[in-house]
């Protein structure tokens, strides 16, 4: 047999290949002989050879195969099969190789306490240990035995001090100007000790698309952090039985195939603390709004189990976007999770940001979380909550149009992770999610680089699952759990209004209720284009307050009455006073749930709106005027009749008493206005 084949044959045992794995080459080399000739052929191109061999072989032999046709060695398969055959016929023997790399050669005694410490660590005495000098090591000893490194290098000990010493400038900061950073220094240098633990290594065999196919490192898990050699950050996102596969947190053009992969042992996860209101991140938790470092209270896992049955609360305390159509019908409470669904340009954004706004001075911490958006959106965004003053309670969290799909992917869930820090510590928080249509979109990406089989759409069976584990993490908890909430928005987008697609349908069974805006009524002036029939939620009147519930009334089905009346008598002429007054009521209702963007009400002039409308203060108005008599009598309240607003603030009820007084106090302004001309 020949030495070169058993060679081969040698490596492919040590890297685990069977002769089972060669068969299958073996096979096709058998029916078309015609490949094996192409791939023997000298005078065909080493381009061309590895193109066939990346079509025709799996995954598994393709690096041996470009290996035989780059030492034009492809005439010896049949003997690396036979040899490895034979190799594992022999007795099985814990065959291994250790690799030492040096600067200066180690001593007898050296050498000899090394042996000692692979025999305990590995079991084997027969160990074959290949020696490599690497002077940018600068002195000592790297040890490599399979996946595993141990490093007694010096530049593994000047690595671990500049980590050492950042993380002391970094958590004494308080103390630095007290005692002076040199004292920090020096306590750290002397506390100082080299660890010296066993790596778990890995080799990239393929990389693309920010996905990379990793080999060496069996005892990764999903979700583990892992760090490449060019720096670039990742996450184990498949566990095969031969490989990873693992998103990258970064650009892909410094991995490249060869590239060491080292495991960290921990799961991904972001900074969290107070220091991130007011300022904009990406999906790691790194600042990007040019106004420095964020000083970090801790660190929590993006994957988090979502609480349990027994520390929640149900759902009793009002969230109040200040927008009339939903606090009145659609009602949000806090720990609610409320879909947002609509066509594309129908105002869901600005629901929103509305919702974020009216949190102002209501003890709410907002995080928005931006999925696959475009950087000039964003911005305008910003500027709306900077204008508004809602910029001082709220984070944004960035993972835009042109971040690669694993930022995309990760951002939600970094996102939540920085609401439960808050959730935990007894706050209320708001997290927008816009939109997890797109999110989903960079997972279905991410599926099909990993070879995961498409469902229904192209999407993976996991898709339910991918949404469902994020929105459960949204919750009020118990007082006995912290007493914390999380309020969800996630938002959705629709394809031509159709709520039957993959994705909405799955939301939709997860969330609390939706509220659906329809494009016919956005482009009709109607804003926000809620659709009264299709929209609805499911905690209802608990999330009310006393007064909104009392005020609101029947003004759902005056508005089903209007629309159904209105379509029966579109084609009539000869209307009865009754059904004349019911339609000009309709109208009038209509008009007063148009509301300027960026332009909340608070919960009293929404009380005092709704009790005027059900006393039909406005609907002999004309519907031109509405919003005018609309702004000026909240006004008129304001300053002749702040009494009322007062105690239905305070009391967060509507008395018989109250309602009278609306009702009168809104009777004497329409009176004036009437005695001006109005």
């Amino acid at each position: 047999m020949i030495q070169t084949a058993i060679d081969y044959a040698k490596e492919l045992h040590k890297a685990g290949m069977t002769h089972e794995e060669l068969s299958s080459v073996k096979d096709i080399f058998d029916v078309v002989p015609q490949v094996k000739e192409e791939l023997n052929d000298p005078t065909v191109s080493l381009e061309k050879k590895h193109l066939v061999i990346q079509k025709v072989f799996s995954k598994n032999v393709r690096n041996f195969l470009q290996l035989l046709c780059d030492n034009n060695d492809v005439n010896l398969f049949e003997e690396v099969y036979k040899a490895l055959t034979e190799l594992e016929k022999t007795p099985e023997q814990k065959e291994s190789s250790a690799v030492l790399t040096y600067v200066e050669a180690p001593s007898d005694e050296q050498l000899a306490g090394i042996k000692k410490f692979i025999e305990k660590e590995f079991h084997n005495p027969d160990i074959k240990l290949e020696m490599v000098k690497d002077p940018s090591l600068k002195s000592g000893f790297v040890l490599k035995v399979g996946s595993k490194e141990y490093d007694w290098s010096e530049k593994a000990r000047i690595d671990q001090l500049k980590s050492s010493i950042a993380k002391a400038v970094g958590t004494g900061s308080a103390t630095a100007s007290e005692k002076g950073i040199l004292s920090i220094l020096e306590a750290n240098i002397e506390d100082f000790q080299l660890e010296v633990k066993d790596k778990e290594i890995g080799v990239v065999n393929w990389v693309g698309d920010g996905i990379a196919n990793v080999d060496g490192i069996d005892h990764a898990f999903y979700g583990e952090i892992v760090i490449f050699d060019s720096g670039v950050k990742g996450m184990v996102q498949d566990v095969r039985r031969d490989e990873v596969g693992v998103i990258l947190f970064g650009s892909d053009i410094e991995v490249k195939e060869g590239s060491k992969v080292v495991r960290t042992g921990k799961m991904a996860g972001v900074p969290v603390g107070e220091g991130f209101l007011g300022r904009i991140v990406d999906a790691l938790g790194s600042p990007i709004d040019d106004k420095g470092d964020i000083q970090a209270d801790g660190y929590r896992p993006v994957e988090c189990e979502a609480p349990g049955i027994t520390e929640r609360k149900s759902v009793s305390v009002p969230m109040e976007t200040g927008l009339l159509s939903i606090d009145s019908m659609f009602p949000i409470g806090r720990g609610q999770r409320e879909l947002i669904i609509g066509d594309r340009q129908t105002g869901k954004t600005a629901i929103a940001t509305d919702t974020i706004i009216n949190q102002k001075g209501k003890g709410v911490i907002c995080i928005y979380v931006a999925i696959g958006q475009k950087a000039s959106t964003i911005a305008k965004l910003v500027n709306t909550l900077k204008t508004a003053g809602a910029m001082d309670y709220t984070t944004i969290v960035s993972a835009t149009a042109a971040d690669p799909a694993p930022l995309q992917y990760i951002a939600p869930y970094a996102g939540t992770a920085m609401a439960e820090y808050f959730m935990h510590n007894g706050k209320d928080v708001l997290i927008i999610y816009d939109d997890l249509s797109k999110h989903a979109v960079a997972y279905r990406a991410i599926s099909l680089l990993l070879e995961r089989s498409p469902g229904r759409e192209a999407y993976p069976g996991d898709v339910f699952y991918l949404h469902s584990r994020l929105l459960e993490r949204s919750s009020r908890l118990s007082p006995e759990a912290g007493g914390g909430s999380i309020t969800a928005l996630p938002i959705i987008e629709t394809q031509a209004g159709d709520l039957s697609a993959y994705i909405p349908t799955n939301v939709i069974s997860i969330t609390d209720g939706q509220i659906f805006l329809e494009s016919e009524l956005f482009f009709s002036g109607q804003r926000p284009a809620v659709n009264v029939g299709l929209s609805v939620s499911r905690v209802g009147g608990a999330a009310q307050t006393k007064a909104m519930k009392k005020a609101a009334g029947s003004i759902r089905i005056d508005l089903a009455q209007y629309r159904e009346m209105e379509v029966f008598t579109q084609f009539s002429s000869d209307l009865d006073e009754s059904t004349k007054n019911q339609l000009q009521h309709g109208r009038a209702l209509m008009e007063l749930l148009k509301q300027p963007v960026s332009h909340p009400f608070s919960m009293a002039e929404q009380v005092i709106i709704l009790v005027s409308a059900n006393a039909h203060i406005f609907s002999d108005v004309e519907l031109a005027d509405i919003k005018t008599f609309r702004k000026e009598m909240l006004t008129f309240f304001k300053e002749q009749h702040s009494d009322i607003i007062n105690t239905i603030e305070s009391t967060k009820d509507l008395t018989d008493e109250t309602k009278e007084a609306i009702i009168e106090a809104a009777k004497e302004f329409k009176i004036k206005m009437c005695g001006n001309g109005g």
